[in-house]
């Protein structure tokens, strides 16, 4: 039982409950009703399509080091290299930092700069298949992909396949997608472009 220390007394026109009774012998008053109120509808988080550029390669330690601090804070972070390679990677390589941060290159020794390097196109495409993967299935909060535009432009991804998978992305997901030579498809549709333009 609630009951209000105001010395004030006001009449009902209803006929007394036994909790009033009680209250009107010790002297006091019933607190208000509080009027109810429409419960709180929680809304959704809604990821960004990010793009940050540049005429150069290389110009994106900023981004990096902000995946690193959300994954830190507890998000779900993958960085895919799909140029830069590293010995032993690929999936089943994929180095694990913060808890919830994963970083994966394809499994080739170089950093890929040119076309037509044929052993090279198995590997990006395992690159591709996990992210698209994690884009279908919405698992991560945050998707950085390092270069996939120069990744189209020297053949080793296919672009309509990438923007088939960016339509398809969960809308809770950022996805940042950072690198040269991004295809005009991708940057219509991004929500925030970032460009650099020198690297000094």
């Amino acid at each position: 039982m609630t009951a209000s220390l105001k010395s004030t007394r006001t009449q009902s026109a209803e006929l007394p409950s036994q909790d009033s009774l009680v209250l009107d012998q010790a002297g006091l008053l019933p607190l208000p009703s509080v009027p109810s109120r429409a419960p709180l509808h929680l809304v959704e988080a809604e990821g960004q399509l990010q793009v940050h550029t540049a005429p150069y390669r290389g110009s994106f330690s900023t981004v990096f080091s902000q995946a690193v601090r959300a994954a830190g804070l507890g998000s779900r972070v993958l960085i895919a290299q799909f140029l830069k390679g590293g010995v032993q990677q690929g999936p089943a390589g994929c180095v694990n930092l913060c808890g919830g941060l994963a970083w994966l290159r394809p499994d080739v020794e170089a950093c890929l700069s040119e076309a037509g390097l044929e052993q090279a196109r198995p590997a990006v495409a395992e690159v591709w298949h996990t992210c698209r993967h994690h884009l279908m299935q919405g698992d991560l909060d945050q998707l950085v992909l390092d270069e996939p535009g120069l990744a189209v432009a020297l053949g080793y991804l296919d672009e309509q396949e990438l923007i088939d998978a960016l339509e398809q992305r969960p809308g809770s997901m950022d996805v940042i997608i950072t690198g040269p030579a991004i295809p005009a498809s991708v940057m219509s549709m991004a929500d925030q472009v970032t460009e650099l333009r020198r690297g000094f």
